[in-house]
This record gives C-alpha cells, sequence and structure tokens, in this order.
C-alpha cells in the first residue's frame, strides 16, 4: 500500500482530551477516529489490526469446535424481562420503535443465545455444543474512556458452551481458559487468569485475564512464575504469600482486563425453561457457560503495553503491516528518479512475496516527518531507500524496537525479512 493514496493519515499533536496512551496514539497515528465520547471510527490502519486480534480469536475459538454465528444487535425487551434484567442491568441501551415496541440494544447476548440454542436441544444427543460470534456491543457507560479500553460501542468476541452435566462445562470451561491464555500469548501479551467475581452477568465461578502492564487500571495479586491471579478486591491470598498452583511467589501489579469466563449453571436457562431428555427420558435443565474477549479492547492493551516516547511498538502478529518502506528525497532529480524505481520495484516484489508493506512515497515529506510518522505508526520493520543506500547497492534495516539501524544488501532483502518474520 502507498501512503500517498491513504485518505486517513497522522497528526502531529495529539488530541487534548486524550486520556491514555491508546487514546493518545491510535488517534494521533490515523488508526481511529473519534465520532463522540467511547465511540469509534476504525480507519484502514486501524481495522487492518483489529481483523489480526480477531482473525486470531477466531482461529482459537474454532480449535475448541466453537460454531460461529453472528446475532442481532437489536433485542426484544421480552428476552430481557424474562430474565429480569430489564430493569436491573444499569448499562443497557434502551429505544422505542415507532410501533412502540421497547428494543435492547446489545451489551451481551445470553437473552438470545439461550432461546436460540432451546430451538435445538432435544435430547442429550444433541449436547455439548458451543457457539460463538464477533459482534459489535453498546454499553451506556457513564464514563466512557481510557479510548478504546472503555466505549459504549466496541467490538466483542462472545461464546457459549451447552453441556448436559456439571463435570463437562468444567472440561470445556478449562479448555477455554488455556484457548484465552493462547489467544493473548499470540497477541504478544502476558496475562493471568485472576479468580474473580461475575459482577453483573453471573453469580457463579468466574475468571478475567489481566495484560500486565504498568499502565493497568486494575491491582491483581499473581504468581511471578503460572498464569494464576487474583483480583485484589476479591482477593483470599497476599503479597508474598505461595501461589496454591505451582508455589512461586505473588506479587501485586497492574493490569488491564482483557476477556473474562464464567460459569452460568442453569441461571438463563432456567429463565426460558430450557430442558434436555437423558438416557433415562428424565428432563433435566441445560447448563451454561460464557466466555467474552473484548477485541477491541484488546487493541487498546496492547498498545498500552508495545509503545514508548514516540508512538506504538506493534507485536509482529496483529501490526497493521510488517514492513515499513521508506524512500527518502535528494537534491538531485536523477536520483530521486532511481530512489522512486528501487522503492517501488522492492514494494510490488514484497507484495509478490506475500508480505505486508506500506510504502512512504510521499515526495513533499522531509526526512524527520517521514522518520516520525514510522515510529508514531509502530510497524516492526523500517526499510529505508535512499542515496546513500543505492551507492552501497543495499537497503537500510531497522526494528522498531531497536535503536539501532544497519545496511541489508539488497539481494539479500526478501530472505532476511522472511527470516525476521518467522522469529
Amino acid at each position: 500500500m502507498k501512503y500517498s493514496k491513504l485518505f486517513s493519515k497522522t497528526n502531529k499533536t495529539a488530541p487534548a482530551d486524550a486520556d491514555c496512551i491508546n487514546a493518545k496514539y491510535l488517534v494521533q497515528g490515523g488508526f481511529v477516529d473519534q465520532e463522540m465520547a467511547g465511540v469509534y471510527t476504525w480507519l484502514p490502519f486501524g481495522l487492518r489490526v483489529l481483523h489480526k486480534v480477531e482473525n486470531i480469536v477466531r482461529e482459537e475459538m474454532n480449535v475448541l469446535d466453537a460454531q460461529e454465528i453472528f446475532m442481532p444487535c437489536l433485542q426484544p425487551r421480552e428476552y430481557w424481562e424474562t430474565t429480569k434484567r430489564w430493569d436491573s442491568v444499569d448499562i443497557l441501551f434502551k429505544i422505542k420503535s415507532q410501533t412502540e415496541k421497547d428494543y435492547a440494544l446489545g451489551a451481551t447476548h445470553e437473552e438470545v443465545v439461550t432461546p436460540l440454542a432451546q430451538k435445538f436441544i432435544q435430547s442429550y444427543k444433541d449436547l455439548p455444543f458451543a457457539t460463538y460470534q464477533i459482534n459489535t456491543k453498546f454499553r451506556d457507560e457513564l464514563r466512557a474512556k481510557s479510548g478504546v479500553l472503555r466505549g459504549r460501542e466496541f467490538r466483542m468476541k462472545d461464546m457459549y458452551s451447552f453441556h448436559t452435566n456439571l463435570e463437562d462445562l468444567n472440561e470445556f470451561y478449562a479448555r477455554a481458559l488455556q484457548s484465552y491464555l493462547k489467544v493473548f500469548s499470540r497477541c504478544g501479551l502476558q496475562v493471568k487468569a485472576v479468580e474473580a467475581s461475575g459482577g453483573i452477568f453471573t453469580q457463579n465461578q468466574s475468571h478475567e485475564f489481566q495484560a500486565l502492564t504498568s499502565a493497568g487500571e486494575d491491582l491483581i495479586i499473581a504468581c511471578e512464575k503460572c498464569e494464576f491471579g487474583q483480583n485484589s478486591e476479591v482477593a483470599t491470598l497476599n503479597e508474598g504469600d505461595k501461589c496454591p498452583k505451582c508455589g512461586g511467589v505473588l506479587n501485586k501489579v497492574k493490569g488491564i482486563e482483557v476477556g473474562n469466563i464464567f460459569n452460568l449453571g442453569t441461571k438463563y436457562t432456567d429463565a426460558f425453561d430450557v430442558n434436555f431428555t437423558d438416557e433415562n427420558g428424565e428432563q433435566k435443565k441445560v447448563l451454561m457457560g460464557c466466555y467474552g474477549i473484548g477485541t477491541s479492547r484488546l487493541v487498546g492493551a496492547i498498545v498500552e503495553t508495545f509503545s514508548d516516547d514516540k508512538g506504538i511498538i506493534w507485536p509482529k502478529s496483529v501490526a497493521p503491516f510488517q514492513i515499513h518502506l521508506v524512500s527518502l528525497g535528494s537534491k538531485d532529480a536523477t536520483v530521486v528518479e532511481q530512489v522512486n524505481s528501487t522503492a517501488s520495484s522492492l514494494h510490488d516484489e514484497l507484495e509478490s512475496a506475500g508480505i505486508e508493506v506500506l510504502w512512504d512515497d510521499r515526495s513533499d515529506i522531509s526526512a524527520g516527518a517521514k522518520f516520525a510518522d514510522v515510529d508514531l505508526i509502530g510497524i516492526p520493520l523500517r526499510l529505508v531507500v535512499s542515496e546513500k543506500t543505492l551507492r552501497e547497492n543495499s537497503v537500510e534495516w531497522k526494528e522498531r524496537n531497536s535503536a539501532e539501524a544497519k545496511l541489508i544488501l539488497s539481494v539479500d532483502v526478501i530472505e532476511s525479512i522472511k527470516s525476521f518474520l518467522r522469529s
């Protein structure tokens, strides 16, 4: 992709009301545009990152044999009255149709997925199964803040599992927990599976997943060796205690919540009277689990974790592009033509090799401004073609998380990039 063709651009200054790192860099870097408090347009750069995050999530949910669906965001009032949550969930957006009917905008989808599953559950032979979606959610947050970490409209993956017995639910719950840890690891994050209360969504066992970062808003008690942790608000252990799982030392650390899983029991199947016939012909209640990852929130957590005073430092797995190619100008028109021709050929060669490349081909921008944009946007590897590199039959190579630049012979560039991306 050529930078000159993008309709969205970076900004020299951060938004004045930015209250955290992701709010600053995602807007300044041209990843998102704020429409109002808690509501963002995802621009080309940001959407590429969001898609990569969501594809990682999708791949790991598919490994669990969960089946993807897509549920409506517009939900009838009677579903929420069935669960007695129409008046008890204060973050619920409620709208009235011109037909005088009341609807909710989906803050969560238990009220939709439970009666949906009921249509397909007859006997124990229909269970267990899990289904998930990646969709837009709406929550009427009083204090939408922290960029994409706490929005009124946001993206989320929510999965729901249905079981005949607690043993089966617990087995799937444990597998889902491990899948979540793999999702976050693939996104470059160090995450703890923290024992927590279920909040407004459940009264049973739950875990929240906390990405460890000094920019975190939550305080947790976490093991220094394994994934175990407890939210400090419900902790039964203290800093300095031994981890009950591996024996490591527990420390107080900050984190950002990026996902949660709940054992719902029969909370919603009781409300909707969802039963199955067991092997003996008896009617029993279906048990449920719920598993959520805030995918847009996850993007914000990655930025909070991986950045410096110049901009974002994207992990390779979720970066908008793998290579940021920069061509530099010259006072000599002939050299400019040679630089652009070389950069254009390299751009095409990279794309032909299946390597995602953003080429800053702008001719009216200084080298300093281009390099500032490189650091702000945060693509893992910068390649520079200039008058100097032409003389050396090479390309300048600089990794975003390194202070050093070096020259790579042009004939070795493609293989060197492939090796870099595999590492």
